[in-house]
This record gives structure tokens, sequence and C-alpha cells, in this order.
């Protein structure tokens, strides 16, 4: 398929849409919205063989995948329709006025909520469904009462168009401007910096490589009127097995093993290290490991240059003088890559900065510490992170304690069970943790609580008895 790559004219055509559209969409009922997203999600389900089988083509994820992450991006479509009509873009704090003067009394006030204006969506290689053109920051977005403008992603274009085709095509029969949705595309950088510098977009969500998302993230704050960035970037994962949970034996060495290898490691939430105890019984448990990931056949990488920086970033680990390669083996450039795993002592690992960096792909490196101190030092050395995984924290120990107190420091989810790959979209999930996982720490990208980016509070003081009556409802 042949696609033009989006011209100066076409960004802002599609940001002035998007403008003019807000008139309307932004102060729209519930009803409406939830019209629009459920609606989506019909149309994605009943396109599902054409959409599926394209998907498949540009990203040779397979069917099986491809069918179960379009489910979930109708998911989280009609998740979000079901939060709108519950009132949750629509909360308020209503402040009754107190005779007096400050600071026991106050007038009347009534904190509400008001969507963003236009935002700038880039969609993600890794999951063409579920983080793309309909995935959840367009979800969200569109919950809150933003129009949408997508980028869309060179890793599946076709399918990319086809999405926002559909998606097109719902605004229109539901009598929707159609600003509300669009999409734009283009090579490198240029549309999508151009579109992030729009003086009428208003915030910009990015999942995608840390050069990338800072690249945009210094795009929108340079603009002369700074504008929000949601971006979650890159992120090891550190996962933590303490000396209780290395009973659990080859089933955890296999289950972790497929965690790092599941997407050919291309999960944001892929764990990329892993911190194991000194001692037989942490020999045992990593010699499980690499078996396991020996034995492993992870499928093609999603795109040429996402596979170039993972042979990039294996070649530098190969040859690292404080690594002990544990699987390297190399496979031919045509054909899909090899996990790899090498191992490193504790103080060597915290000493260098470069071992510390993410390698996109089916690759990890195995930890070794003396005892919680050292955990510590690893967590505190790797920095921002979208999860730590803690196994064997059961007890309230004083050692437990200062690990959870430290994983949380520097994850947004800290998980006690399972591997992190898998990220539910409920409302208690956080998708999103300290730089350089997360631009905006306090935020989720998965969850009901996504929407809160997307909406900005604004008090109203002593406000008619009309704009107290709409309940929060946006004008």
């Amino acid at each position: 398929m042949n696609f033009t790559d989006s011209t100066a004219a076409d960004v802002d055509a599609a940001a002035r849409a998007a403008h003019a559209a807000f008139a309307t969409y932004g102060s729209s009922p519930a009803a409406t919205r939830a019209a629009l997203l459920r609606s989506l999600a019909d149309a994605l389900q009943a396109r599902r063989e054409s959409l599926v089988k394209l998907a498949d083509e540009e990203t040779h994820l397979g069917t099986a995948r491809l069918d179960g992450e379009l489910d979930r991006t109708a998911f989280q479509l009609r998740g979000f329709a079901n939060q709108v009509e519950q009132g949750a873009a629509f909360v308020f704090t209503d402040d009754p006025a107190v005779p007096g003067a400050p600071p026991a009394g106050h007038p009347h006030l009534m904190r509400v909520r008001v969507p963003l204006g236009p935002v700038a969506m880039f969609s993600a290689s890794n999951f063409p469904f579920a983080f793309s053109v309909l995935g959840g920051d367009t979800a969200s977005a569109l919950a809150a009462g933003c129009p949408v403008v997508v980028k869309a992603h060179r890793g599946h274009r076709a399918l990319s168009h086809a999405v926002a085709e559909l998606a097109r095509q719902v605004v229109k029969a539901l009598g929707l401007p159609a600003g509300v949705f669009d999409l734009v595309d283009g090579r490198g950088s240029e549309v999508g910096v151009r579109l992030v510098q729009h003086p009428l977009i208003q915030a910009a969500a990015f999942t995608g490589s840390v050069r990338g998302g800072l690249a945009l993230q210094q795009a929108a704050q340079s603009r002369p009127r700074p504008i929000p960035f949601f971006g979650e970037l890159g992120s090891v994962n550190p996962f933590v097995v303490l000396p209780p949970a290395l009973g659990q034996g080859a089933g955890l060495a296999q289950g972790l093993a497929v965690s790092i290898t599941t997407g050919c490691g291309q999960f944001c939430t892929s764990p990329g290290v892993i911190v194991v105890p000194t001692g037989a019984a942490g020999d045992a448990f990593v010699e499980q490991l690499a078996q396991a990931l020996h034995a492993a056949r992870p499928h093609a990488m999603l795109t040429t240059q996402m596979r170039e920086g993972f042979e990039a970033g294996r070649a530098a680990w190969a040859a690292h003088p404080r690594l002990q390669a544990l699987v390297a083996e190399a496979s031919a450039p045509d054909e899909p890559p090899r996990a790899f795993l090498a191992q490193v002592d504790a103080a060597g690992f915290v000493a260098d900065p470069a071992l510390h960096e993410e390698v996109f792909g089916p690759a990890a490196l195995v930890v070794r510490s003396e005892g919680v101190p050292q955990v510590v030092e690893v967590l505190e050395a790797i920095g921002g992170s979208l999860t730590v995984t803690l196994l064997g924290a059961e007890q309230a120990t004083d050692e437990t304690l200062r690990l959870v107190r430290a994983a949380t420091q520097v994850a947004g989810r800290v998980l006690f069970k399972g591997v992190p790959t898998g990220v539910a979209v409920t409302a208690g999930q956080q998708h999103g943790g300290p730089f350089p996982s997360s631009t905006q720490p306090a935020t989720t990208s998965v969850g009901w609580a996504a929407m809160d980016r997307f909406l900005r509070p604004v008090a109203l003081q002593d406000a008619p008895a009309w704009l107290v009556a709409r309940q929060g409802q946006p004008c």
C-alpha cells in the first residue's frame, strides 16, 4: 500500500479541525462520549478478521496474540464508556460557604474539572491495537472530552490507516464533528514534532523510546506556551527473587523466561534485571533460568530499527568485561533473535551506569546480591521503573519493609506474585513511574485513572445557581 506523508498543511488542518470540534465535544454529555467509545469498540470487533490479518502481515505477532489485543482494546473503549456514564469525567467537589472571615470562613467553592483540549497521541510499535490508534491514550482522551489527532506508527502503517478510517466513519455516523478524531503520518520525527508544537494542541501522549520521548517532550516544553507531555519511556523492571522464593525452582524459572521473551521482549514491562541471592540455591535457579531461555524461540522483532537496537545492546553486553555470558547464542540477521542472559555481581552492576540501561528485546541481566542492603542499592541504581517484582516478601520483617519502601520509591507498580508482563485495565492500576519510565510519574497510561491526565481542575467561586446545577458538566 502507498501512503502519502502528511504535509505541514495537513497537520495544521487536523489541529484546527480538532480545535473546532472541541467547542462542542468538550462540553458533550456522558451519553455522547459513551456512544462514541462503544461504537468504536463495536466497529473494531466487527472488522476483526481483516484488521487482525493486516496487523499480522505488518507485525508478525500472530493472530492469536492480535485477536486478544483487539479484544483488550475494545474492552478499554467500553470500560471508559462505563466510567463516563458513572460520572468519572464530571467529578466535582461542592464546598458550601462558611460565614465569617478566612481562614475559618470562605465563599462557596465548587471544584470541577474541564477537558484540556485537542490531544496529540502517538501510536506505539509493540501493541498495534491496545497502545495504538484507538488504544488507551485515545480512549481516555475521548472519555475526558478531548478530540484526538493520532500520529501513525511506521511499524504498522497500513493498520493505522485502516483503523483511522474506521474511526472517521464512526464519528461521521454519530453526527459528531469530523475533528473529534484524525490521523497524521510521516517518516522520522518531523510530523510528530510539528504536531506537538502546533499552538492548538493542548497535550501529548506517547509510548516509545527514551530518545524519541525526550525529543517530543523538549518540543512540548519549548513552545511559547508549553503543554503537558505524558510519555511512557524506558523501563528495566527489576525482578527480585528473595531466598524464600527460590524453593519454587524450575517452575519459577520457566515462568520468568516466558515473561522475558513474550512478544520477543518488546513489552514495556519485560523483566530486564533479575536479582538473585548468591549461594548454591541461587546458582541452581540461575542455571534453570538459563536453560529455559536457551530453549526459548522468540518471534521476529517488530521493525528493523528495533532489531538493530537490540543487537547493538546485546553486543555491548556480550563484550562487557564485568559480565559473564550465560545464554549468548547469536542468530543470523534473517532469523528471529535469540534470548540473551548474562550475570554480574551487585557491586559491579551498581558501579556501572551503562548496565542500568534498557536493552529492548529478549535480554536480561542476572545480578547476584549478598543481602537486602545490596538489593536496595541495585534498585536505587536503576532508578525509575514501571514495575518492581519482589518474590518471597511475605513476612513483615525489617528487611522486607525496607525492600518494599525502596521498591515503591522507584516503581509505579510493585508485584509480590507472578511476573510483570500483563497489565490489567482496571481502577487500581498504575502504569507509570519515576523517570525514565514516565515523564509524569503521578499519572497512569493504563486503567480508568488515565482519563485524569486530560482533565484540569477549576474552582468556581460563588457560581450562579444554573452553573451549580450542571453538577460538574463543562460548559
